[in-house]
């Protein structure tokens, strides 16, 4: 057995596809459309898992648009998305400056957690061992619910 994507019901592809790409840095690898079903299937992977995910062998996400709009509530309900980074200080901040509330920040070095536009949460890890305590980061309290 082997991992192959986790879905995300979005309602706005385009804010959708900007926190994921552009702020998150996920990369589109393939799209597919259905127009007898009426949805568009965006799929993602991280840099790391570009090339595999090309050829069907890495982690992707997978976003799932309905063309008929609907309201989807409570995006934690099926646990949250997680990805590795080499620095979770510049990755918060590059992603705090882009906009995204920081809803845990990553006071221990180690982990934070962000959320989607359409309320998914977002776990963030550093590799390998937590970075040392860092300002602001270190005294800033979590934000809403992640």
């Amino acid at each position: 057995m082997r991992y192959l994507h986790t879905m995300v019901r979005v309602k706005d592809l385009d804010a959708a596809l900007d926190f994921y790409c552009d702020k998150l840095g996920l990369s589109e690898v393939k799209r597919m459309e259905s127009e007898r079903g009426r949805f568009t299937l965006v799929f993602l992977a991280a840099p790391d898992d570009v090339e595999r995910a090309k050829k069907d062998e890495g982690p992707v996400v997978e976003l799932t648009y309905n063309w008929d709009t609907e309201d989807y509530t409570g995006g934690r309900n099926f646990g949250h998305l997680a990805y590795q980074v080499d620095d979770i200080y510049a990755v918060c901040d590059r992603l705090q400056k882009g906009g995204v509330l920081i809803n845990r920040p990553p006071r221990d070095g180690k982990m934070a957690f962000i959320r989607s536009p359409d309320g998914v949460s977002v776990e963030l890890l550093q590799s390998g061992d937590a970075l040392a305590p860092a300002e602001p980061w270190a005294s800033m309290a979590n934000t809403g619910v992640w």
